[in-house]
């Protein structure tokens, strides 16, 4: 008969809401406090927050925010094209002009905010060093 040990208790760690972390994220705002900046330029990740000290260079979004990206633009483009333009009345250098220009505003205008949800939604769930051990 083999012996089972039960595993050691964990000590309770303080709850992160998920949703919070992600809205402030999205933001552009740190996910503890919300307060201070998550974003030194445009997509780079300042190493800390400014007002709470929190470190944020744990982060490791990688290519999640452009997948994220890529399939919301994808739908909202096609699905506008699709509902626009259904009998195919517009000349074809409207077409040329509008889509592209409208995933490149809206692929820029979303990258941002996605990559803060992303990082905001690591640091609740504690991934990669944000609960504080180190990977």
């Amino acid at each position: 008969m083999t012996h089972y040990e039960f595993p050691t208790p964990q000590p309770t760690l303080p709850h992160r809401d998920r949703w919070l972390s992600v809205k402030r994220g999205f933001a552009g705002a740190c996910p503890h406090c919300g307060q201070g900046r998550i974003f030194g330029k445009y997509l780079k990740v300042l190493p800390e927050c400014a007002a709470c000290g929190e470190n944020l260079s744990h982060h490791r979004a990688d290519d999640l925010p452009a997948y994220i990206v890529l399939f919301l633009v994808g739908h909202i483009v096609v699905g506008t094209l699709m509902t626009t333009d259904p009998e195919g009345l517009w000349p074809i250098w409207i077409h040329m002009i509008l889509w592209p220009l409208m995933t490149l505003l809206l692929s820029l205008a979303l990258l941002q905010p996605v990559k803060g949800a992303v990082v905001g939604l690591q640091w609740a769930l504690r991934m990669h060093g944000f609960g504080g051990d180190e990977e």
